[in-house]
C-alpha cells in the first residue's frame, strides 16, 4: 500500500495546524514551512474543509485553522478526506471490478480486506494532539 502525495501533504497540513493551537495560518506560510506547492495545498485544503477537519478564514489575516480539537482528528480522518477510501485494490472500492464476483470473492480479496481493517484501526489510533507532541520540529 502506498499513500498518494496528497495524503502525505494533508497529514502535514493538519499536523502543522495542530501545532499552532487555534491560530489562523496563511496558506503561504504552510506552503513554505511544509514544502508543499501552494496550488496543491489549496486543493487539499478544500478537501479538508469539505470533511470538516479545517476551516478557512478570509480577509487580510486569512488562512486556515483546525475546525476540531487535534485530539478529535485521526490520521484515518485526514486520509479519508483526501483519498475517499482506504483500499489495497480496486475491487475493494468497486465490487463490480472483480472478475470473480459472480462466484464469490477470491481469497486475495478477503486477505486484502482483513489487512485493510488492521491498517484502518492503526490509523485511528493516532490523533493529531499526540502527533504534535511526537513531532520534533
Amino acid at each position: 500500500m502506498r499513500l498518494t502525495q496528497a495524503s502525505d501533504y494533508a497529514l502535514r497540513i493538519v499536523l502543522h495546524l495542530s501545532k499552532k493551537k487555534g491560530v489562523v495560518v496563511e496558506a503561504d506560510t504552510i506552503s513554505e514551512e511544509e514544502k508543499i506547492p501552494k496550488r496543491f495545498l489549496l486543493k487539499i485544503c478544500r478537501d479538508l474543509i469539505k470533511a470538516g477537519i479545517i476551516e478557512s478564514a478570509r480577509g487580510k489575516n486569512g488562512g486556515y485553522v483546525l475546525a476540531k480539537n487535534p485530539e478529535d482528528i485521526t490520521m484515518k480522518d485526514v486520509i479519508l478526506a483526501v483519498e475517499g477510501t482506504l483500499a489495497l485494490n480496486r475491487c475493494q472500492i468497486d465490487p463490480s471490478a472483480c472478475s470473480k464476483r459472480a462466484t464469490g470473492y477470491c481469497a486475495v480479496h478477503k486477505a486484502f480486506s482483513s489487512v485493510m481493517e488492521i491498517v484502518a484501526k492503526e490509523f485511528e489510533k493516532y490523533n493529531f494532539a499526540e502527533l504534535a507532541k511526537m513531532d520534533g520540529n
